[in-house]
């Protein structure tokens, strides 16, 4: 290892360096990485980034902050990719392409511990009991094969523990996304009928199950059991909706198409998983593209992050050339256990799978690009509307969701000139407060935000929009004068219209007795319309997350004496959890099997929450 002292000298840094393969790290005087690349030659490449000639501005200006730089030698270039993408991400460089999801691929997951088998949404270790299909490119593909599945087989989609306590069908049962075997509705063997056909078209193999199908409908219909035909004709269509969505090759090709757009500084990544024949969707990526890469240098360092560490399909067909392809494809066959190929210059049916990817990567970063220009455009537009002195960079806007009362979560959206900012977002489980009181869970979300932020020395926002009228924008003033902060942030309360219309809003400016209300139509109208809904959604989606958690771990569970008879009475009695909270002693004694010593116990331990 070569370390430099600073100030930073390149002439005496780059006399140490080898002409091994190998890394080097350039970091800035607080320590902190910009760049970390490899190398078959260390020293050539070094010496590409001090060129006086060198064409990139991006690069130039990067190489003017390096105050450190050190190198770290390797026996090959193989190596030297393994290296490279591990200091990428543990230490994620300033100026190094980034992926901002890195998790596992996503897979459905058969849990076979039950009689009533469920297929969910799984994404981690594959150690866990059961059986995994898959991997799939996204979540929403994901999600989009299981709503396929539950709506054609109606498999059960809830937990065990609200299987368990269920006395009559739910919603799902309603609109026919479940045939409610919790109540008895479907017969343990047909069940495994139907998980044995959903099962057949995750392996892909649904052309053979359509063929069974089609002789069970005819059967059906000459021996006149109608319904029964009926259902295998609707079962069939569904299967050939799904096999149209999906379907793009006569052959079992398994396979990853990788395309990369570029422009105007930014760049898009899309993957996309061809399964035995069938497109599974696609995983579009875009971040900025910090030194002005060629589409060739993108792949080469998106590849052996977005694959190391997880699930690499056996083909990956590229349309830029990249030039260490068999190190890459050496790394990957390591990782993998078997032969992974690298296929830059296919042909026929392939070339147009990489054709498709790629216009769909650049059709993605046009309308990117294009929705990054017109936010910039609302946010000069919000502040002409305020009469501000220059335009905000940054706004960051809270609501709170509840269920009367209960499980309060408060949310914080972050947005920019570009857009959500989503690595900034952040929920508060609300505790402490009175149930229902909207204030004071806006002041305790208000409160934890910024004392965090001032404590980190982190980036404090411009404008915080607060979901409702002069109540919260009082509550949220209090604690940014208690905070010191109300003097370098505008505060500003966003209300219902009149019947709750969108695009109605009224804005209250603190020092304002008559709130503002901008024309429907305008673009600060559509910007605060838009961070609003956006932090409504985040809240709801926290809210519902807690809400469930509570559901699966009931209380009753955890109450000596409590077993699964004994809850199922309970709720069949009282009708929820939520009434069983509320009964007394004496009502709680009432029910069959329970003691007046086991009801206090209940009615304690249910108030001790």
């Amino acid at each position: 290892m070569v370390n430099v002292p600073s100030p930073f000298d390149a002439k005496s840094f780059l006399k140490h360096v080898t002409g091994q393969p190998g890394v080097y790290i350039f970091a800035d005087q607080d320590g902190h990485a910009l760049y970390v690349g490899k190398a078959k030659n260390l020293k050539k490449r070094m010496q590409s980034y001090f060129r006086k000639s060198n064409p990139s501005l991006k690069t130039r200006l990067m190489v003017e902050k390096i105050h450190h730089a050190e190198t770290q030698t390797t026996r090959t270039e193989s190596e030297a990719l393994l290296l490279e993408n591990n200091l990428i991400k543990s230490r994620r460089p300033r100026y190094n392409i980034s992926l901002r999801d890195d998790k596992s691929y996503p897979y459905i997951r058969l849990e076979q511990d039950h009689q009533f088998p469920r297929l969910t949404f799984y994404r981690g270790s594959r150690s866990n009991p059961g059986k995994y299909y898959g991997p799939y490119p996204s979540a929403a593909s994901v999600r989009e094969m299981l709503g396929h599945l539950h709506k054609t087989f109606q498999l059960r989609q809830c937990s065990d523990a609200f299987f368990r306590n269920r006395s009559r069908p739910c919603l799902q049962y309603q609109i026919k996304r479940c045939s409610a075997p919790c109540v008895g509705h479907i017969e343990a063997d047909k069940y495994a009928e139907d998980l044995r056909q959903s099962i057949v078209v995750l392996e892909g193999r649904d052309a053979v199950l359509i063929e069974e199908l089609a002789e069970r409908m005819e059967t059906a219909s000459r021996n006149l059991k109608y319904e029964e035909a009926a259902i295998y004709r609707d079962r069939i269509a569904s299967l050939q909706r799904i096999r149209e969505r999906q379907y793009i090759s006569a052959g079992q090709e398994d396979a990853d198409v990788v395309a990369v757009a570029v422009e105007s500084g930014m760049v898009c990544f899309n993957v996309v998983s061809i399964r035995q024949g069938r497109n599974l969707g696609s995983r579009l990526d875009i971040q900025s593209n910090p030194l002005d890469r060629t589409p060739s240098r993108l792949v080469e360092d998106f590849l052996p992050q977005f694959y190391l560490g997880t699930t690499i399909p056996r083909e990956i067909l590229i349309a830029e050339k990249v030039d260490n392809r068999a190190s890459l494809e050496q790394v990957f066959s390591l990782e993998s256990g078997y032969r992974v190929a690298i296929k830059q210059r296919v042909r026929t049916h392939r070339a147009k799978w990489v054709e498709a990817a790629k216009i769909n990567a650049q059709d993605r970063l046009r309308q990117h690009l294009s929705e990054r220009e017109q936010i910039g455009g609302q946010f000069d537009a919000l502040a002409g509307y305020l009469q501000l002195a220059e335009a905000p960079q940054r706004i960051e806007c809270f609501d709170v969701s509840h269920t009367q009362g209960e499980r309060m979560v408060a949310s914080c959206v972050v947005f920019d000139r570009a857009g959500p900012v989503k690595s900034a977002y952040r929920r508060f489980n609300i505790t402490g407060v009175t149930e229902g009181d909207d204030y004071q869970a806006m002041a305790q979300a208000i409160e934890r935000r910024y004392q965090k932020v001032l404590e980190n020395d982190g980036q404090l926002p411009d404008l915080v929009l607060i979901d409702g009228g002069k109540g919260q924008l009082g509550v949220a003033m209090e604690v940014f004068e208690r905070l010191q902060i109300s003097h370098l942030i505008l505060l500003l309360a966003v209300s219902k219209g009149p019947e709750r219309r969108s695009g109605h809003e009224k804005l209250h400016l603190v020092g304002h007795g008559v709130p503002r209300v901008p024309s429907a139509t305008s673009p600060e109208s559509h910007l605060v319309q838009r961070i609003r809904d956006e932090a409504h959604r985040f809240a709801i989606a926290g809210h519902r997350q807690r809400r469930s958690r509570a559901r699966t771990s009931s209380l009753l569970e955890h109450i000596e004496g409590i077993g699964e008879k004994k809850r199922r009475d309970l709720l069949r009695y009282f009708g929820g959890i939520r009434e069983v909270k509320r009964a007394g002693i004496e009502e709680l004694s009432r029910v069959p099997g329970i003691s007046p010593v086991l009801a206090r116990r209940i009615h304690d331990r249910m108030h001790d929450v």
